[in-house]
């Protein structure tokens, strides 16, 4: 009975983790595919490469060991792209503080990184004062080991002490699989909130020219045009160029509020940035699309 019990919530929890990215995430992906991705990853064991070598700011080799802990949470983080983007390491450092103190320091992070500019990243962990042991794995063998998804949003993972995924998403890039992560190292169960519909003055948002080294705003304004009030629970972006400030936390029915999208421009060149601000609606977030091009 009880293996048949485990069965099941497995199962439900599976679907449930499906429905979440297909609802946030979906619109280049088809549900098919996140669904067999999520299930082939439930449960599987990742490996370890043998002797990994940790350092401190790329520079300072470390005698660290990957711990052997009831949770750890896994990152791997590949060449493809921006790296600062993929990072966030200060939202990674205020993740870090809220499990250690809900867990009383029971969880430990382990990091991967398969970066071809290793001068970038030395750059940018100095520059987020980001001191944890990191793995600069430029041979790829962690995910030679492993075969990890292509996609970002699908390389990060929390495992059990036996190294079993327990779920697959990176938590601070999406809010919702945040709350997964929480609820299986804490058992916390959530009371949902009644559910509204909010919808913003535009879905894309455009910067124009924006010169390098400058910071552009642009304003969104949120409609609340459901029955009951929005709360909203955060906002995530696509990269740590954009910032967002807000001074409320919930919206009436038939009332509006808005948010203060800032973009600090980086390499000359176009660029496509997103936001997502996640609270009581039926999909659980509303992405946002913002772009332009810097110049010189």
């Amino acid at each position: 009975m009880e293996i048949k019990h485990s069965i099941v919530y497995g199962l439900i929890k599976i679907s449930f983790i499906c429905l979440l990215f297909f609802a946030m995430s979906c619109q280049k992906n088809d549900r098919a595919k996140v669904e067999s991705l999520v299930k082939e990853w439930n449960n599987k064991e990742i490996r370890f490469p043998d002797n990994p070598v940790f350092t401190r700011f790329v520079t300072d080799t470390v005698p660290y060991r990957i711990p052997k802990t009831d949770y750890k949470v896994v990152v791997f983080v590949d060449s493809v792209g921006c790296i600062s983007c993929k990072l966030q390491l200060p939202k990674w450092k205020d993740f870090m503080h809220e499990v250690d103190s809900l867990c009383e320091g029971k969880v430990s992070f382990v990091f991967f990184f398969q970066s071809a500019n290793v001068k970038e990243l030395r750059y940018i962990l100095r520059r987020d004062g980001f001191s944890l042991p990191v793995c600069i794995d430029a041979d790829d063998s962690f995910n030679s080991l492993n075969h990890f998804p292509g996609e970002m949003m699908f390389q990060t993972f929390l495992v059990d002490s036996e190294n079993r995924v327990k779920v697959i998403g990176n938590p601070i890039h999406n809010l919702s699989v945040k709350d997964l992560y929480l609820k299986e190292l804490t058992g916390m169960k959530s009371n949902p909130l009644p559910v509204t519909t909010v919808h913003s003055d535009s879905v894309e948002y455009h910067y124009g020219t924006v010169g390098e080294n400058q910071t552009e705003s642009k304003k969104v304004i949120f409609y609340n045009t459901g029955k009951e009030v929005f709360r909203i629970k955060g906002v995530t972006t696509s990269c740590d160029c954009m910032t967002v400030e807000y001074g409320w936390d919930e919206i009436q029915p038939g009332e509006s509020a808005v948010l203060t999208v800032k973009y600090k421009a980086e390499e000359p060149g176009d660029f496509w940035r997103t936001i997502t601000i996640y609270g009581n609606i039926p999909d659980q977030s509303i992405t946002l699309d913002f772009w332009g091009t810097v110049r010189k």
